[in-house]
């Protein structure tokens, strides 16, 4: 019944806010990973990433002047972890905050050795705890490669739905937590001696910041640059294939 009344209610704010299929193909027509999309999962990216704008509001940071165009384009990037998922998986936040280019967040930052400083680090994306998530429109329009800061935030909110942005998200039913567990450290190994050792890395360094991060990079690229994670990390990717619905391995 909830649900129901949730999916109606979601149906009479897209309505009223009266996107069309036009100016959404126009938001996205510049991110190569849409080419993936076709047929009836395109329209239901679509209609999925209307939803998400009846549920959530994108509100500029600073004197930021966002546009149908700069939302639309985020809440895609946003749906497509979740296409096979769900919009519920978002539940429990409300907001994505855009900044025009990259911000610092007004707050105490603890670093490595220990120090405490006043203001945190320049950021590109920040995702809290049952809070907002907070965007550099700048690097959304850079995704590319295997680099996409929208995923990479709500990859971080889909993992904070189990025990706080581990790296253990919550697992759908069959789904081995040990085998997550044992693959994704087998892989964060391989990168951490690859990174010692000077060699090519599969992902950006970044992720070995810590478990979460490491999913995070991880998603990116399974959306970004598929095949190229396949090639370097087999196990991961069917894994995450299997964890997103999506991709070649999925079941």
């Amino acid at each position: 019944m909830l649900e129901s009344w949730r999916n109606w209610r979601d149906a009479r704010r897209v309505k009223k806010m009266g996107y069309t299929q036009a100016q959404w193909e126009s938001a996205v027509s510049d991110w190569p990973v849409m080419a993936r999309y076709q047929g009836a999962q395109r329209e239901a990216l679509m209609n999925l990433s209307f939803r998400f704008l009846a549920r959530k509001s994108i509100a500029p940071g600073g004197d930021f002047v966002i546009n149908d165009a700069m939302c639309l384009k985020v809440a895609t990037m946003a749906c497509v972890p979740i296409l096979n998922l769900g919009l519920n998986w978002y539940d429990g936040w409300y907001t994505v905050i855009l900044y025009e280019g990259a911000f610092i967040p007004n707050r105490p930052h603890r670093t490595g050795d220990g120090v405490v400083h006043a203001r945190g680090p320049v950021l590109s994306g920040e995702a809290w705890h049952q809070g907002p998530v907070i965007l550099s429109w700048e690097a959304v329009t850079q995704a590319g490669g295997a680099s996409n800061v929208v995923i990479h935030e709500m990859s971080h909110k889909l993992d904070m739905r189990h025990q706080g942005a581990n790296g253990a998200p919550p697992l759908h039913q069959g789904m081995s937590p040990r085998q997550w567990h044992d693959t994704l450290s087998q892989a964060y190994e391989e990168l951490q001696q690859d990174y010692q050792q000077h060699r090519p890395m599969p992902v950006d360094a970044y992720a070995l910041t810590g478990p979460g991060e490491f999913f995070a990079v991880c998603s990116e690229a399974f959306f970004e640059a598929p095949q190229a994670l396949q090639h370097d990390w087999p196990d991961l990717y069917r894994l995450l294939a299997r964890f997103y619905r999506q991709g070649e391995e999925a079941g």
